[in-house]
């Protein structure tokens, strides 16, 4: 049954969303039909198509009650727009349907798993936001809400957890048909831990044990959890909340944390064995990942940074958009990523430079474009260079530079003149690790974004910018002598 608020979003959003030209959206990253969008939420295979649904208040664009938009996709770059699919119209989550994960039932139903938000006074008569896991089972279209909703609440936690900070479930189904669900919680100490939970039918939890937890080492709240094996290993995602700054690995503010470690898969006790961050670059957050029927681990994250959520271009009638799907692996102990291969389905002819020599700025013959995916290779030439530019989204006034300093071994993002008048983080660096003095860089470009994958995937980093269209130049720069390979593609999609 679709309650009176779920039919007042589809209506707006199916009355005002078609009215966005295309023109004014990403190419091929997933935006809300209208409105904001945040967290990816329900990664999920589901009659084999991918569905992905999102954190969306289409009633503006700014962040406001949460529902959950929809999307589909079966190639992970063209994207269907679904009607809304949860809106907050129970009294377990008036306040808001928080984020969550899904997994398709043996009986071929579809279950929701998200946060349930409600609003009541603590001891001190302050309101509070009361966080419960709820579920609700659909077919792809129309979810229904568990009529005992919650399923979790917090009577379900483990000694000193917090009711107030327990979100984001991520659920799962092993081979055996156990369930699982990791779920980021607060602790005693005041910083995030990420608890696991078990059950036989998705409706009747028990807890398990606190994966690992954060002992105020890395940030506080750890948010929108993930956990999966990768080539041998164990990888547990999360994204700590204000963060100091450690070195050039992790920066201020909300991160996206990786641990990677062992799993005893009887206990289910998690070792952490190394830690790293996932993306270097300047707006990533809240990634959730899927298990595609062909065995590859897809992520996708929130391409955007809540340090620069208020930062809007005038006039904006859509805000948010996700990160292109990458594929993981492991590689050298560390998590790694590349874009999904089937990005390539939609590349155009080859435009192809070998063994360039740059000195001073230097402009390509077919090397332009902003929907673009272009391979760089960079080693010195027989003079060697201090810094080494590369300038997109270029015109007379705009410019997005990635500047790698060799002697540093540090590679950054600029995005300072990229046409947003707003005084937010534009500049971020971290370090890279050349192969004989030679880096490889694949840049994506869509017509609101930058993201860069180092040396075939051992680091990434991302940006979202507003550069008018019209800004279109590509050039290399250096202040002695470089070498470079181009390998470029127009992106039509």
């Amino acid at each position: 049954m679709v309650s009176t608020q779920l039919q007042k979003a589809r209506d707006f959003e199916a009355q005002y969303g078609p009215q966005i030209p295309a023109e004014e959206r990403p190419a091929f990253h997933a935006t809300p039909t209208i409105g904001w969008m945040n967290d990816p939420n329900g990664l999920s295979f589901y009659q084999g198509k991918c569905h992905l649904f999102y954190q969306y208040h289409p009633y503006s664009n700014e962040w406001g009650p949460m529902h959950w938009g929809h999307l589909t996709t079966e190639d992970f770059i063209r994207w269907e727009r679904l009607p809304v699919a949860l809106a907050p119209d129970q009294p377990c989550d008036i306040a808001g349907c928080f984020s969550g994960g899904a997994v398709e039932l043996p009986d071929g139903r579809h279950l929701l798993m998200y946060t349930g938000v409600q609003r009541e006074p603590d001891e001190n008569g302050v309101v509070r936001d009361i966080q419960t896991q709820c579920v609700a089972i659909g077919d792809g279209l129309n979810y229904e809400k568990y009529p005992l909703n919650p399923v979790l609440t917090k009577c379900d936690l483990p000694k000193g957890g917090s009711a107030v900070d327990f979100r984001d479930p991520k659920v799962w189904r092993e081979a055996d048909g156990t369930y699982y669900a990791v779920i980021g919680n607060r602790t005693p100490d005041g910083s995030g831990a990420i608890l696991l939970y078990r059950s036989e039918d998705c409706l009747n939890w028990a807890y398990v044990r606190t994966l690992d937890a954060c002992h105020n080492e890395y940030g506080r709240m750890w948010e929108c959890p993930d956990f999966f094996s990768l080539d041998g290993q164990y990888v547990l995602l999360t994204s700590p909340q204000d963060m100091y700054p450690m070195g050039l690995e992790f920066h201020a503010g909300n991160n996206v944390l990786c641990l990677l470690g062992t799993c005893d898969p009887q206990s289910m006790t998690f070792t952490r064995q190394a830690t790293q961050a996932v993306d270097y670059g300047l707006d990533f957050y809240a990634p959730q990942t899927l298990l595609t029927p062909d065995g590859r681990r897809i992520m996708i994250a929130w391409m955007q940074n809540w340090s620069t959520a208020g930062a809007k271009p005038i006039p904006c009638r859509w805000f948010g958009q996700m990160s292109l799907p990458r594929e993981l692996f492991i590689r050298d102990g560390r998590l790694c990523q590349r874009p999904v291969r089937e990005l390539e389905a939609y590349r155009g002819p080859q435009v192809l430079h070998h063994q360039v020599p740059v000195h001073g700025e230097v402009h390509l013959p077919g090397v332009q474009g902003r929907v673009v995916d272009m391979t760089v290779t960079i080693r010195p030439g027989c003079q060697g260079y201090h810094w080494f530019r590369i300038h997109v989204a270029q015109d007379d006034i705009h410019d997005t530079v990635i500047h790698y300093r060799p002697y540093e071994n540090t590679l950054e993002i600029d995005r300072t003149h990229s046409g947003l008048p707003h005084d937010i983080v534009n500049t971020r660096s971290f370090l890279v690790h050349p192969q004989d003095e030679e880096l490889k860089l694949r840049i994506i470009l869509d017509r609101f974004s930058v993201e860069v994958f180092v040396n075939d995937g051992e680091q990434a980093a991302s940006a979202v910018i507003y550069t008018r269209q019209e800004a279109d130049a590509i050039t290399f720069e250096t202040d002695g002598q470089a070498l470079i390979d181009v390998e470029k593609y127009d992106l039509t999609v």
